[in-house]
């Protein structure tokens, strides 16, 4: 069907049953005898656990079950896995902290579950847990990323005294050295990237059931990777054969990366109603969600850049230290470690060398966070750059121009890890400063200064691997099924948590198979019925899922040409397939896909011996990841007298490689940006660094970017397929945000330039820009 092939601005087809109310999400299944779980959680950042006394709670009217980790002890659950390994600075195996189901003999953060309730009714779990009596010992605790490396710093675990997960070095340190002692400028400088909470608009979820009659576990849970989870429960906490639990994930309301990783109330739901032989269900409350989610970002980074005489880059040294929490989440390690390369940039830089030290903390463990580290290596790189411009009096654009990898250089081997395969980095840029009209930023700061108000321009050229790892690449499968009405059935290991897979796979089933929208059903998210998947992180569901559908739909066409041949007296290698139909060579005579399909049902219409019915599954992998890259300038206003920073214009182009849907597509870019911003203006995890409590714990203290935040958003695509996938598709899912993190806190500082001051660490709130404009410009009289 032309009208939904590649390319063209589908609107979603989801989006009707979600607006009318008829989402399905895991709060929306209500089960007969179904009860409730409460987890009465650590209040200490660091306390042993003396004792617990749950009697009074056990006796509790509506009380069921009353679980500590005592109890997982004797059922001999599991804990949870570190999924990367990185060295200790001894070259031993980094510490993997036993994350358990429920806390055992002390606890590392506020919000550790230690006592697991169930009930009736959620009211009655909460009111048990007050009758719940534990004995503290509290200890001293560590939470600032810095801090967890000093002398004297409280230890997290007794079996890392020195509170360092692992060390990780990577790219060729003495011609790094050596390009710096040459070099005519350096500058060098710190950066902070704040600690955030993740906050989907749907928390997470949990519902759990156990059919004693088959010895099965069946999990309802708002999750991004469906069957890695029931692998990490199956074969970690239960160690049962995968096929003795079920995994569901329904609409889940926006994910982000967080709910990819693995938690105790997803074990504790299971754990609880095989004991009680009912279903429980946990939903995670807003003020719960900030103390128990899993965190994001949190690292200090000391950058420095080299440069000769003309403002060419020679080398890049970044050291950084990065705050993995308490535990270490499934793929905390990854974010940490995994996207370094994205240092590389744009940029021909010849040498960079990287130091990351993983250190353990009382804080929340972290975890993918749109982005997963490539928000934080594109910030290091770019804020270094105009803090390089400002230094040489090289104007930023023409710095960034100086240094820029061309086109003709593909494909690129960068200074550290990458080979990008593919991109027109400056055609890119040029594009982007001609959709925000750069030459008028002077008049805008003109006007803006009359107002009364400092005004900046900043810009992020960024680059990001997607549908990686690059070492380890992550297969994909893809099963489409025909049924006898000729209606298809797409199942996907793919799943969708808002991006519009929906649309997007019966955009592949109308531009591949010609099949008309209404013909075409997706299924994902349920174990039992999608054979194989990977699920939907890191960009990859368009790029690596759509080649394995590209697999699938030309299976598909293959038997569909026998039984066309077959329905049309034609040798198969005679018929052609083209826009839905087969049609024999030279000839006018065809017949649809559709019909092709239903004849398949029908013995009678088949060739002798094939087997009956038109379906084909898939599982690819990638030959390497893609790399999604775009250009962002953003302006912002600052009222001298609050410290509120506006942004007043915000311009983009992106190269994604083939663009699926420019619908789907802007919206991806509209909401990165929004994540990118908020971190930037807003955005901070905040603990009390005596007592390790949360003081950002509701939306009273943490902020979230609204709407009314954020200006009108120009974008635009540069096309450059990928030489790495048969569609040439890259990934935007975490476009957005790679950029707007730099972009925005680089319009800041241009703002701030005119006062002296050189360095301001995100988030650029009104109450911190306030006092740094104070500290800057002295009151005038």
């Amino acid at each position: 069907m032309r009208e939904f092939e590649l390319g063209r601005a589908v609107p979603r087809t989801e989006d009707i049953p979600l607006l009318c109310g008829r989402g399905r999400y895991t709060d929306d299944i209500v089960l007969p005898r179904q009860s409730h779980l409460y987890v009465l959680r650590s209040p200490h950042a660091a306390a042993r656990i003396r004792g617990i006394d749950t009697a009074a709670a056990v006796a509790a009217p509506g009380v069921l079950l009353v679980l500590t980790g005592a109890d997982a002890a004797r059922d001999r659950l599991g804990t949870f896995a570190s999924r990367v390994q990185r060295r200790r600075p001894d070259g031993s195996a980094n510490f993997v902290p036993p994350y358990r189901v429920l806390a055992f003999d002390r606890v590392h953060h506020v919000g550790e579950p230690v006592v697991a309730i169930i009930a009736e009714s959620i009211a009655a779990a909460k009111d048990a847990a007050e009758l719940v009596e534990i004995d503290w010992e509290i200890l001293a605790s560590v939470t600032d990323t810095a801090a967890a490396t000093a002398a004297g710093a409280p230890i997290v675990w007794d079996e890392v005294p020195d509170n360092i997960c692992f060390v990780y070095p990577v790219g060729d340190k003495a011609a790094v050295d050596a390009a710096f002692a040459r070099a005519k400028h350096v500058v060098k400088e710190r950066f902070h990237i704040s600690r955030v909470a993740v906050n989907p608009l749907e928390g997470r979820t949990a519902l759990g059931i156990y059919d004693p009659r088959d010895d099965r576990y069946t999990l309802y849970a708002g999750l991004q990777a469906p069957h890695v989870m029931r692998l990490e429960l199956a074969a970690n906490i239960f160690k049962l054969p995968a096929n003795q639990l079920r995994l569901i994930a329904p609409d889940v309301g926006g994910a982000f990366g967080m709910k990819g990783s693995a938690y105790p109330e997803l074990a504790m739901v299971l754990w609880a109603a095989k004991k009680i032989e009912r279903p429980v269900k946990w939903i995670a409350e807003r003020s719960e969600s900030f103390i128990a989610d899993h965190h994001a970002r949190d690292n200090v980074s000391t950058v420095e850049l080299a440069l000769d005489d003309g403002g060419k880059f020679l080398a890049l040294r970044v050291a950084t230290i990065a705050n993995l929490g308490a535990y270490l989440a499934s793929m905390g390690v990854h974010v940490a470690t995994n996207n370094l390369g994205g240092l590389a940039g744009t940029y021909t830089t010849p040498h960079i060398h990287v130091t990351v030290t993983g250190v353990f903390s009382n804080t929340n463990p972290t975890c993918p966070y749109r982005g997963a580290g490539r928000p934080e290596a594109s910030y290091c790189i770019e804020r270094i750059i105009d803090i390089a411009a400002r230094a040489t009096g090289i104007d930023a654009v023409e710095l960034r121009r100086r240094n820029m990898i061309p086109a003709a250089a593909m494909p690129y081997k960068t200074g550290l890890t990458f080979t990008y395969d593919s991109g027109a980095f400056e055609k890119t840029m040029d594009m982007a400063l001609a959709l925000a009209d750069w030459p008028s930023v002077a008049a805008r700061r003109r006007a803006a200064a009359a107002r009364g108000k400092l005004y900046g321009a900043g810009v992020a050229s960024v680059v990001e691997m997607a549908g990686g790892p690059a070492d380890i690449p992550l297969e994909e499968g893809i099963e489409i099924r025909f049924d006898a009405t000729g209606h298809a059935t797409v199942f996907a290991g793919t799943h969708s948590h808002g991006q519009g897979h929906e649309t997007m796979y019966r955009q592949f089933a109308g531009h591949i198979l010609g099949l008309p929208p209404e013909r075409v059903r997706l299924v994902n998210g349920d174990t039992d019925l999608v054979f194989h998947g990977r699920g939907t992180f890191g960009s990859r569901s368009a790029s690596v899922g759509g080649a394995a559908f590209l697999c699938a739909a030309q299976k598909i066409i293959e038997k569909g040409k026998l039984i066309a041949g077959h329905l049309l007296e034609a040798a198969a290698l005679d018929i052609e397939f083209a826009e839905g139909r087969f049609t024999v060579t030279g000839t006018d005579r065809s017949v649809d896909l559709v019909e092709v399909a239903k004849a398949s049902f029908i013995a009678q219409r088949m060739p002798r011996g094939m087997e009956l019915g038109l379906d084909a599954n898939a599982v690819v992998t990638p030959p390497g990841p893609t790399f999604p890259n775009g250009f962002h300038v953003c302006e912002v206003e600052i009222d001298p007298d609050t410290g509120v920073a506006t942004i007043t214009r915000y311009a983009v182009v992106d190269d994604v490689g083939r663009v699926v849907n420019p619908l789907l597509l802007k919206g991806q870019i509209h909401g990165g940006i929004a994540q990118g911003a908020g971190q930037a203006l807003l955005e901070s995890v905040v603990y009390d660094p005596g007592s390790g409590q949360l003081l950002t714990g509701s939306f009273m203290d943490y902020g979230l970017p609204r709407a009314d935040d954020l200006p009108f958003f120009a974008v635009a695509s540069n096309e450059v397929p990928a030489e790495t996938n048969p569609l040439g598709i890259k990934g935007a899912g975490e476009a957005g945000t790679v950029g707007a993190l730099p972009a925005v806190m680089s319009a800041v500082h241009d703002a701030l330039a005119p006062l002296g001051i050189r360095h301001f660490d995100m988030p650029a709130t009104p109450e911190r820009l306030w006092r740094a404009i104070r500290e800057a410009k002295p009151p005038s009289g």
